[in-house]
């Protein structure tokens, strides 16, 4: 029951999306500020050395062993010989501590060697890992100074743009367009597609958008959960409530462009707008992609920016501009492309 009532939430917020693509951008200003998509400060990562930047531990001091001392024996007492034997035993005293004495020195000798052979080894190694964080600091910097370079270049880009734009370039308004068209956020399940040409002698916008094929909408209606056979089962739309939610769908792309288009032109550059909304279909007799026209409109940007679109159905609202549009686009009915369809209302 609960993974029906999960694929039932999947299913809502599809048909929801759908049907609600021309609500959705009337909540946005689809309005560009040119000036905010200048790079106003680069940001930089941290520099990283990587495994270069431990140092590496310096040596320890050397740890001597004790320098052996002299202990003289002790004198003899009162026995008849004893002076003899006390010069012995100084004798043999004094040959052990001159033998301990030399041991002792060659050990300090080797521990002062290994100290300096062990000194000189890490501090070949810190200049290596110095020179290794030196390299890798220069390729940062650059790295840096690329980033600055390519920010550079978008804002002057950004700015020839807007001072294009202000002077009425074509290929300026036509860019325009495209940003504005690629930031309208469609559902996943219904992507679009635009290709667009701005006439600056005119001052027309021709813009044709693709849409998805019917496949699109959904097929099921609702899950249920059914406890005697232990599985979930599917109620479908029926063909007719798929027709209309399909035409819907496109009748709203339509309506939508129109709207962010006028909307986002607060200069007024463009003063009409000639659309082509349509779907792309294998033909059956070559096998080959080719569009069929679900729905021909103009518009004027005067007449069109006084309609409320928030209370509008949009089939309605593109009849009222004389648009041609398919008798059933679901079933990919081609809409009227003869001459004089777009200019009627005119």
């Amino acid at each position: 029951m609960a993974e029906a009532a999960s694929m039932n939430a999947d299913l809502a917020q599809t048909r929801e999306e759908i049907e609600g693509m021309l609500a959705a951008t009337l909540a946005v200003d689809d309005f560009v500020d040119l000036e905010a998509l200048k790079v106003k400060n680069v940001k930089h990562p941290p520099f990283d050395p990587g495994l270069h930047g431990v140092p590496n531990p310096l040596v320890a001091a050397p740890v001597y062993p004790p320098e052996p001392v002299y202990r003289e024996p002790p004198p003899p007492g009162g026995l008849i010989g004893a002076r003899k034997k006390h010069a012995e035993a100084i004798a043999a005293a004094r040959a052990d501590h001159g033998r301990a004495h030399l041991a002792w020195q060659e050990q300090c000798r080797r521990i002062h060697a290994s100290h300096v052979a062990e000194t000189r080894r890490r501090e070949g190694a810190e200049r290596l890992r110095l020179e290794a964080v030196a390299a890798r600091h220069a390729e940062y910097q650059a790295e840096c100074r690329q980033r600055e370079a390519e920010a550079q270049t978008r804002n002057q880009a950004v700015q020839k743009l807007i001072n294009d734009l202000a002077f009425d370039v074509e290929s300026a308004v036509q860019e325009y367009v495209g940003i504005v068209l690629s930031n309208s956020v469609y559902p996943e399940t219904f992507p679009v597609d635009y290709d667009y040409a701005f006439d600056l002698a005119s001052r027309e916008l021709r813009l044709a958008v693709t849409v998805p094929p019917p496949s699109a909408v959904p097929t099921v209606k609702e899950y249920r959960y059914v406890k005697v056979r232990d599985e979930i089962a599917s109620t479908a739309f029926t063909v007719k409530a798929r027709k209309d939610m399909y035409a819907g769908a496109v009748a709203q792309v339509a309506v939508r462009t129109l709207h962010e288009v006028f909307e986002a032109d607060r200069g007024g550059k463009i003063h009409s707008v000639a659309l082509r909304v349509g779907t792309d279909v294998l033909s059956p007799a070559t096998g080959l992609s080719e569009s069929v026209p679900l729905v021909i409109a103009a518009a004027e940007r005067e007449a069109f920016r006084r309609f409320d679109l928030s209370n509008v159905v949009p089939r309605a609202t593109l009849e009222h501009l004389g648009a041609a549009i398919s008798r059933s686009p679901f079933d990919l009915v081609s809409a009227d492309t003869s001459p004089g369809v777009r200019i009627r209302k005119q």
